[in-house]
C-alpha cells in the first residue's frame, strides 16, 4: 500500500528493519528528534517503510513506534536550527511524561519559540546547536562517551553501535552529515594520500580494494578509534589496525579521507 506522510521519533530509540518483520535484521536506529518520510505500508498498516531524512536511509519499522507529523512541522524540522543531545543518556518531559534520551537525539529547541507550542518538552541536559560546526577536541571528546559501547549491528548509540554508526553519529553531534554506510562514508571528504600526511579526525577506511567495510577515526600519536567488538583505541600503520593488546593486524588500511573543516 503506497502512502506519503512524515513522522518523527519520539521514543527514545526505534529500530529500522530491512524488511517488515520484527525477526529482521536491524540496519539502522532513529534516535529521539530524527524525522522521516514514510513511502510505504505492509502488513495491513503494522509496518511502514520509511526514508530517514538526514541520510536518506531506508528501512522498515513498527507502525506502533510511528508518531505522525504534517508537513509544515516537517519543514520546520529542515528549517531551524535545533538543539542536540550530547549528554550519554538524559531525561526530559515530552507532553508531561518522562522519556529517557540517549546522545546524539535532537531536541525541538532553540533560540527561537518552540515551533510546535502543542508539544511540550523541557530538557535540562548538556545539548548544543545543530548547526554549530566544531573541531577535533569537541569531536574527540564526543568520541570518548561512545568507549566501550558494544559492538551491535545497525546501532549507533553507546549502549550499542556498529563501525559506521558511531562515526556518522559523533560527526553528526559536531555538525557534520555524513552517510550512514562506511562504503559510502568513503566517497565523502577529501583523500589525504598518506597516513604519514594525515591528522587527527580524519577517517580510515579498511577492507579490500573493491569493498570498504570498516571505518574509524584518527587519534594524535598513530592511535585510532573504532567499533570493532566495543568501541576501542588501538594503534594504526600504513599496513592498517593493529590491536592494543597483541599488535595483530585486524583490519588493512584502503583509504583516508578528511571531512574536518579548517
Amino acid at each position: 500500500m503506497k502512502v506519503e506522510n512524515k513522522g518523527v521519533c519520539r521514543l527514545a530509540i526505534v529500530p529500522v528493519r530491512s524488511y517488515p518483520s520484527e525477526t529482521s535484521e536491524m540496519v539502522t536506529q532513529l534516535l529521539f528528534g530524527e524525522h522521516y518520510t514514510v513511502l510505504e505500508a505492509m502488513n495491513e498498516g503494522r509496518w511502514l517503510k520509511i526514508e530517514i531524512h538526514f541520510d536518506e536511509y531506508l528501512g522498515w519499522i513498527d507502525a506502533k513506534q510511528h508518531y505522525a507529523i504534517s508537513g509544515t512541522y516537517f519543514n520546520h524540522l529542515n528549517d531551524v536550527n535545533f538543539k542536540i543531545c550530547t549528554d550519554v543518556s538524559g531525561s526530559l518531559l515530552f507532553n508531561k511524561s518522562p522519556i529517557q534520551i540517549l546522545i546524539g537525539s535532537i531536541l525541538p529547541i532553540s533560540s527561537m519559540e518552540l515551533f510546535n507550542m502543542e508539544e511540550q518538552l523541557a530538557f535540562n541536559g548538556e545539548s548544543h546547536n545543530m548547526g554549530d560546526v566544531m573541531g577535533f577536541d569537541f569531536i574527540k571528546q564526543i568520541a570518548y562517551k561512545y568507549l566501550n559501547a558494544p559492538y551491535l549491528w545497525g546501532g549507533k548509540t553507546p549502549f550499542g553501535t556498529d563501525c559506521s554508526g558511531f562515526i556518522q553519529m559523533v560527526f553528526k553531534i559536531a555538525g557534520y552529515k555524513l552517510s550512514r554506510d562506511a562504503s559510502e562514508q568513503a566517497l565523502q571528504g577529501n583523500k589525504v594520500d598518506a597516513l604519514e600526511n594525515s591528522q587527527p579526525g580524519d577517517l580510515c577506511f579498511f577492507g579490500t580494494k573493491t569493498k570498504i567495510t570498516h571505518v574509524g577515526m584518527l587519534l594524535p600519536e598513530g592511535k585510532i578509534i573504532h567499533a570493532s567488538g566495543q568501541v576501542r583505541i588501538d594503534t594504526i600503520s600504513e599496513q592498517g589496525i593493529h590491536l592494543a593488546s597483541t599488535n595483530a593486524l585486524t583490519h588493512k588500511l584502503q583509504l583516508i579521507k578528511r571531512v574536518l573543516r579548517n
